[in-house]
């Protein structure tokens, strides 16, 4: 299995077990009298393989991406570069917003308001960020699919 496809079961594993969860809330409590509309014994059955399958993919996963290097870092450290510029990235176009605002005064007495940082520069360096961010993630699709998952 690559990495990639393993990425994919973990996404679909971790919608199931919330669907299960509702499921199992919606057929735990019934009126008296009344039969589930589900069997909640059977749920929970398949919510424990569901968890245990995803404890399985999320170590595998885990390993993998600690022992795989692309351009001297391992996948662990890309994924943390591009969760930290992902950061950066939203900082700065909350600047670039800021920064951009044009606070209109109703008379020339009223105080003035004036950015201490330039939107436009702010801008360049959030489209740069956005460009580092979009070429880190294309690194990492790329070797989510060439990559062979550890087991």
């Amino acid at each position: 299995m690559k990495l990639a496809e393993a990425l994919q079961e973990r996404a679909d594993l971790n919608r199931k077990i919330d669907e299960l969860r509702r499921r199992l809330g919606n057929a735990v409590l019934v009126q008296e009298g009344e039969e589930p509309v589900e069997d909640p014994a059977e749920l929970l059955k398949e919510l424990d393989l569901a968890v245990a399958r995803l404890e399985e993919l999320m170590a595998a996963i885990n390993l993998t991406n600690c022992k795989t290097k692309v351009n001297g870092m391992t996948l662990t450290a890309l994924i943390a570069k591009k969760d930290a510029l992902m950061l950066k990235l939203s900082a700065y176009r909350d600047l670039v917003y800021t920064a951009g605002q044009n606070t209109n005064r109703a008379r020339g007495t009223e105080i003035r308001v004036k950015a201490l940082l330039k939107a436009s520069d702010l801008q360049k360096a959030a489209d740069q960020t956005a460009k580092e961010v979009r070429e880190l993630d294309n690194l990492l699709q790329e070797t989510n699919w060439k990559t062979k998952l550890a087991e």
